[in-house]
């Protein structure tokens, strides 16, 4: 399915999925698959100067709005680009995290890794969540919703949502719903970025 491809109809139900996952995760305790510190280091070292200074960013909550996530996936042009919206309250991306955390230690020097932390009910939750569940990529904070609005046909108020834009910057792809295990996630990596 690409961007501008979804019907009403998919996206009720979606919503029907989506509202299943959720109950089905409630009772759910997510695990941390974050690499140490160690680890990391050495999964990214050599990495390009563009993947490098995200990787400076790791774990943190940025400001700035729709410019500033616009500048960043501006300053990763040449490179595909995986953007994942979140929220802290949201079961299904709480089960998604570990995949995220995985994956991305295990392709970030070769596909750049964003966040959107949506709707967050103040704005300490997401912050809170990323100190116990950390990643190896920032992510933007967006409280209003500006930033989901500028990811185009595919902003949908649901979470999770993958985005894929390859390197000159156009979303390709993007996957409604947590990615349910590494495997899912890399081959879609591979089918739509070539990573």
């Amino acid at each position: 399915m690409g961007h501008g491809s979804v019907t009403a109809t998919q996206i009720s139900c979606l919503g029907l999925v989506l509202l299943t996952l959720a109950l089905a995760g409630c009772g759910s305790v997510a695990h941390n698959g974050a690499p140490s510190a160690a680890q990391l280091a050495a999964d990214f070292k050599g990495s390009p100067a563009p993947l490098a200074s995200l990787h400076a960013k790791a774990n943190r909550l940025l400001g700035g709005g729709v410019r500033a996530f616009e500048a960043q996936l501006r300053a990763l042009r040449g490179y595909p680009v995986l953007v994942n919206k979140w929220g802290s309250w949201c079961p299904p991306c709480r089960q998604e995290f570990p995949i995220l955390q995985q994956v991305s230690a295990a392709l970030g020097r070769r596909v750049a890794f964003i966040g959107v932390d949506v709707h967050e009910p103040d704005a300490s939750a997401g912050a809170a969540w990323l100190r116990r569940f950390p990643l190896s990529y920032p992510s933007f904070a967006d409280r209003s919703g500006a930033v989901n609005e500028a990811l185009g046909a595919a902003s949908v108020p649901d979470t999770p949502v993958t985005y894929f834009y390859d390197g000159a910057g156009n979303q390709i792809f993007f996957h409604f719903g947590p990615y349910l295990s590494a495997a899912s996630l890399e081959h879609d990596l591979r089918i739509y970025l070539g990573a």
